[in-house]
This record gives C-alpha cells, sequence and structure tokens, in this order.
C-alpha cells in the first residue's frame, strides 16, 4: 500500500502533531446526532422552460438548506455516475503510482497549476492531516492538458468541463433564493475560478490519534464535493457532528464562508466540517472550490448591497479573495474562523 507523502516528514514529527492536538480536532470520534439528516435536494426537471414552478420550488429548497445547514446533497444534477466513477478510478490511480513519479509534481508552490503534496498548512496549522492531495486550475486559467498526470487526464478535463456548468447553475438558484435575479452571483464573477482537488485518504493505523481533515470551514464560494462509498464526512450541525451519507450518484454541495457569511451579511451561517480517520480504505474525495483567491484581481466583495436595510447593515468590511484566501492559508486548517479578521 502506497504510503501518504507525509512519509516527506519523519514519523515522530508527525505524530507529535497528532498527539498534542488530537482533542482539539476529535471532540468525538462518532458521530452524536443521528436524529438530523442533511437535506437531499432532487434537481429533476429544473431543466423544463415549461415549468418555473418546479425551478421556483427547487430554489426555494437551496434556499432552505443553505440557512438551516450550509450543506446539502444533490441527486439527477446532470453529470453521469459513469463520469463520477471515472475521476474516483483516475485520481485513484494517480494516488497509487510509484512514490518516484508522483515526486515529479510534489511542490508546495501555491502559485503552480499541478500541485501535489500533504497538508498545504504543514508548518502554520496546529495538526498534521492523514492524507496526499492533488490539485489543478481549471478556471479561468486552465492547466494544460499536457501537464496533468496522464492516468487521470481525460477524465479530468471532462470532469471539470461537467463541474463548471453544475456550478454556475446552482449560483443560479442561490442568488434566486436571495430574492435577487439568477445571474447576479454569476455576474460578480462567483463561478470565474475553480480548483479541483482530489484527497487521498489511506488507512490508518491509528485513527484515535489524527484525522483525515480537521474541523473547518472553507475559504472558497462554493464546494462540489464527490465522496468515495466508505464516508467519513461529518459537519457541525447544532453542536453536533452529523455524518454525511453517501447517497449513491449524489454529490455534496457546500456553501464556504466568503459566499455564505461575508456576502450574504450572516443571512447564510458557515458551517465547519471534517473527514474522520479510519483504518478502511483507501477513500478518494473529489472537491470542486469555487474560487479566484489565486488569481491578482482586485475586485472587491463585502455584504450584497442588495440584502442591506437601517434594520440590516453591513456586518463585514469590503475585501479581495486573495487577501481574505492569503489570510486563510497563513492560518492554516483549524476550527477558529478567519471570517472574524474582517467583521466591522
Amino acid at each position: 500500500m502506497p504510503l501518504p507523502s507525509k512519509s516527506f516528514l519523519t514519523a515522530q514529527e508527525s505524530k507529535q502533531k497528532s498527539d498534542d492536538h488530537y482533542h482539539i480536532n476529535n471532540p468525538s470520534s462518532d458521530s452524536e446526532a443521528t436524529q438530523f439528516s442533511i437535506p437531499v435536494i432532487d434537481l429533476q426537471g429544473l431543466d423544463r422552460l415549461d415549468s418555473p414552478t418546479k425551478r421556483k420550488e427547487i430554489a426555494a429548497k437551496v434556499g432552505e438548506a443553505s440557512e438551516t445547514w450550509g450543506f446539502f446533497q444533490i441527486i439527477n444534477h446532470g453529470i453521469p455516475v459513469g463520469v463520477l466513477e471515472e475521476i474516483k478510478d483516475g485520481l485513484r490511480g494517480f494516488f497509487e503510482l510509484d512514490t518516484q513519479v508522483k515526486k515529479e509534481l510534489y511542490t508546495r508552490d501555491p502559485c503552480k497549476p499541478v500541485i501535489y503534496n500533504s497538508n498545504f498548512d504543514l508548518y502554520s496549522a496546529p495538526v498534521t492531516n492523514w492524507r496526499d492531495t492533488f490539485m489543478c486550475d481549471v478556471a479561468p486559467n486552465p492547466t494544460k492538458p499536457e501537464d496533468l498526470p496522464q492516468v487521470c487526464r481525460d477524465i479530468l478535463v471532462e470532469y471539470s468541463m461537467q463541474v463548471m456548468k453544475l456550478g454556475r447553475l446552482l449560483f443560479e438558484l442561490l442568488s434566486e433564493a436571495l430574492g435577487l435575479k439568477p445571474s447576479h452571483m454569476n455576474d460578480i464573477d462567483c463561478s470565474e475560478g475553480l480548483v479541483i482537488r482530489g484527497h487521498y485518504y489511506p488507512p490508518c493505523p491509528q485513527p484515535e490519534l489524527t484525522m483525515s481533515t480537521s474541523n473547518h470551514a472553507d475559504n472558497d464560494f462554493l464546494t462540489i464535493l464527490l465522496q468515495e462509498h466508505i464516508g467519513g464526512l461529518q459537519v457541525l450541525h447544532q453542536s453536533k457532528w452529523v455524518d454525511v451519507p453517501v447517497v449513491p450518484g449524489a454529490l455534496v454541495v457546500a456553501l464556504e464562508i466568503f459566499y455564505r457569511q461575508l456576502i450574504s451579511n450572516d443571512r447564510f451561517k458557515s458551517i465547519q466540517h471534517r473527514v474522520l480517520a479510519n483504518c478502511v480504505g483507501p477513500r478518494i474525495f473529489v472537491a470542486s472550490f469555487f474560487c479566484t483567491g489565486m488569481l491578482p484581481l482586485t475586485k472587491l466583495y463585502g455584504p450584497i448591497k442588495e440584502l442591506l436595510s437601517e434594520d440590516n447593515p453591513p456586518k463585514y468590511r469590503e475585501t479581495t479573495v486573495t487577501d481574505y484566501v492569503a489570510y486563510f492559508n497563513n492560518k492554516g486548517l483549524s476550527s477558529t474562523s478567519a471570517l472574524s479578521n474582517f467583521k466591522l
């Protein structure tokens, strides 16, 4: 079984960080809220031009799930099941290549179009997570196909196109859920940037000492997540960790801090999530992040003006995505939100 790229660390360093911070990142090793159920939204019929009522119903469900959970699953989303399986298999094929082959892509430079490493925040976060990560840029400056690993090149290109289309649709529904015109989020470039990350979680011999991904909220606008059948993803809802069940053919949608709180002015609340480590595996998670943080853009984002009033004044100062992401990355993955730094 290939070792995770934390083998680039000493085993002693990795274990010490995990031991020191286990209680911070593992308040409970099991789900505590079996009475809760993550919303599952069926997008079937959304593309019917003769059924505006159906679209309103779906947008309303998206809005409700965004306000109460911030996480929901979607089915009948338009991406074929075969494509979902192929992207998992393709990325698994990369991670299970010989270590010497993968090392050619190993880097900690966030500006590289293709990145392979373990723990982007290794030197800033309080804990080392048990995972390897592959990342590539999709938009607005897509990675050249010849720079992608051959074992997953074709499916990365295909999956990227499918996710970009789905993301733009979700931003339309989210805009409508806020009472805005459907194109609002796309018009302010929420869907302009897209990065795909594949996370590889090998079996962990001592899962009680670490996490596959420690609890955090991401720094992008929107995340579309495909999880392996083994599962392990949890969200923090009403102070309890809730399992996100694996629904065949479904994708998990997470509204992240930058969108949910800063832009909506706290109408949508951010939510912590994590991935448990276990001795089963390996597991593949494919996360598609809509974010422009790695681009040298000067566009300012703040609470949407159409949502503000005398009774609902802005709660956050305007900032560029670049500055927000830089602060987030320097802080590292943790349960402490980066958003507090931008409150008025």
